[in-house]
């Protein structure tokens, strides 16, 4: 499916640069116990056309009722699904060659990452964005009192509403990406190196930076380089520090 592109103004260097968003909706917390219900991303950038992916995902056991409350994803919507083995090739084609984009990325590409592990499918070295840190290191808590999605999508006038399906999300967060990228353009933010940079600095407090983003050599252009190897600790990550709520 192909639909317009945006018109957020973005600093050119960006423009040329891929991003795919992704959400993914599973029948519990950790990726070690449960599955994933549904995939969906949102391909932006690049100087190509803003494009989607979405699947249903049959997760091979029963979704809990607190989960089905919450995604209202249930059993027989997913009955006739294929499985997860058979669903992230198409995903990962589709992401080839883009900056892996999640809002609390460790709990997505947690989950991807370690269904990938249990069907033997090679997860490709995607460099990884996390559009939940980059708010913190660009909003002030006089402008958004938490850095939700739906909180970044009502004060960023995103086009869709977050609601616990994965298409909702990614389009909602793709809209916060371009948002946030606009705004750290107007701040002099022109690469990827810097955005990675910015992102990593520090979090608002009282309305200022804990700290302040540093040009993006030295020290922080090999942490830009070490970004490829995010997706594999993203997993390890979130289970050190399970979430209750991603949103």
């Amino acid at each position: 499916m192909t639909i317009p592109e945006p018109t957020t103004p973005v600093a050119a260097e960006l423009d040329r640069i891929g991003f795919v968003i992704v959400d993914v909706e599973t029948t519990g917390w950790l990726p070690e116990q449960a599955g994933i219900t549904e995939i969906a991303a949102v391909r932006v950038g690049g100087g190509q056309p803003r494009a989607e992916f979405s699947a249903l995902v049959n997760p091979g056991h029963p979704i809990p009722a607190d989960i089905v409350a919450l995604t209202g994803i249930t059993d027989a919507m997913v009955s006739q699904a294929l499985p997860i083995g058979a669903v992230l090739p198409g995903f990962i084609a589709f992401a080839s060659g883009c900056v892996l984009t999640a809002h609390n990325a460790p709990f997505d590409v947690g989950f991807l990452t370690t269904a990938c592990g249990a069907s033997r499918i090679a997860w490709p070295d995607f460099p990884v964005l996390d559009t939940a840190a980059l708010a913190r290191s660009v909003l002030g808590e006089a402008e958004v009192p938490d850095c939700k999605l739906a909180t970044l999508a009502s004060f960023f006038g995103a086009g869709t509403e977050p609601r616990h399906r994965a298409l909702d999300d990614a389009r909602a967060t793709a809209d916060v990406l371009q948002a946030l990228l606009a705004r750290l353009a107007g701040l002099g933010v022109h690469t990827l190196a810097e955005v990675t940079a910015w992102s990593e600095a520090g979090s608002f407090a009282g309305g200022t930076l804990r700290a302040t983003a540093p040009a993006p050599d030295g020290p922080r252009r090999r942490q830009w380089s070490q970004l490829s190897f995010w997706s594999r600790l993203m997993s390890r990550a979130f289970r050190r520090r399970p979430r209750r709520s991603r949103r």
